[in-house]
């Protein structure tokens, strides 16, 4: 079905000059707030490098007397100073401040404290089992969500509707790791439908994809839903209706476009939910990956680990929502107002 929507003229005077054509936007209004928006960006990686520094460095103890002064290794107290010394702990906090991030802006992450490989090598061998987790959670997310707030808007009984608009808070409400134990009781233990032990690469990550994505498909869902009822409350969705426009004709061609924007704005905030799910998801079922590698350095307090972890997942975030917020104007004509304003 169509419905005619009558549109200004473009032509006349008042439409911008005697050819009828209106004067070209400026683009200088969207460079400066893309160039002040990857500004703060940088300023926010900055200082996420020097606080997480200086929290680190902060902690009690010494990560490299607890890792070498046992009595088993039998090391001398000069042996330990040498030790200092070339992990550059025997410098000022200053001066080891201006190295790590000299080291990180030309890629040297540092050594592990505890393993005494480079962290660049452990961040490469760990990075790409997280990212698949983390995209294909985040892609399971998203379908559920979907689902979710169409049933609870669009479902065809009262009684389908509450049950689903009531879904997103349980799934809030759910610790990640009792998700994870439940999942492996009931899928693995006692239906036996995916192996604990000699599973391919594709069965091991099935449980560890829906434990991740449950707890992020719940906001998605809560503000999709929230978005479908205001733009179903607008009055030209009335006038629209009692035109006979169909619920399928007003969700493709209204409600989808106005609810995109707020999805994707909370969906750029919700990365730091899949770090923090990657962490425990990836213990739980005993994944190796950036998560797993995260709690082992925090259980061996191995400092330029930990820094490395917590400053690539500061870019990251700080890229996914500099991206998100440089995409809305081409979403939201109303926001492309108001840059060039």
């Amino acid at each position: 079905m169509s419905i005619a929507v009558r549109r200004p003229q473009q032509g006349g005077p008042q439409a911008g000059g005697p050819a009828g054509r209106r004067p070209a936007a400026p683009r200088s209004g969207t460079r400066a707030r893309a160039l002040r928006r990857i500004g703060q960006a940088a300023l926010v990686v900055a200082a996420t490098f020097v606080l997480a520094f200086l929290l680190l460095h902060a902690l009690p103890g010494d990560a490299i007397v607890a890792r070498y002064a046992s009595p088993e290794l039998g090391l001398s107290p000069e042996q330990l100073a040498d030790l200092r010394a070339a992990y550059g702990a025997d410098q000022p906090v200053w001066v080891q401040l201006g190295l790590s991030a000299w080291g990180f802006l030309t890629g040297d992450l540092g050594t592990s404290l505890q393993t005494g490989a480079e962290v660049s090598t452990l961040i490469a061998a760990a990075l790409p089992p997280t990212l698949a987790l983390a995209g294909l959670g985040f892609l399971l997310a998203a379908v559920l969500a979907v689902g979710i707030a169409a049933l609870a808007t669009f479902g065809r009984w009262e009684p389908l509707r509450r049950a689903f608009r009531s879904l997103p808070p349980l799934f809030v409400s759910i610790p990640v790791f009792w998700i994870g134990i439940v999942l492996l009781q009931v899928v693995s233990f006692r239906l036996g439908l995916i192996p604990v032990i000699g599973a391919n690469a594709a069965e091991q990550l099935v449980l560890p994809v829906v434990t991740i994505a449950i707890p992020i498909a719940a906001p998605l869902a809560q503000v999709l839903i929230r978005a479908i009822d205001d733009t179903l409350a607008e009055p030209y969705v009335a006038v629209a209706r009692s035109r006979g426009a169909s619920a399928g004709w007003l969700l493709r061609r209204e409600v989808a476009r106005n609810a995109l924007l707020p999805t994707l704005t909370i969906a750029g905030v919700l990365f730091g939910e899949l770090i923090a799910g990657a962490v425990v998801t990836e213990t739980v079922f005993a994944r190796s990956g950036l998560g797993r590698l995260t709690a082992d350095a925090v259980a061996t307090r191995d400092i330029p680990v930990l820094q490395a972890v917590v400053v690539i997942s500061a870019v990251a975030f700080v890229v996914i929502n500099l991206a998100v917020d440089l995409v809305a104007p081409a979403i939201d004509p109303r926001l492309r107002k108001e840059v060039r304003a």
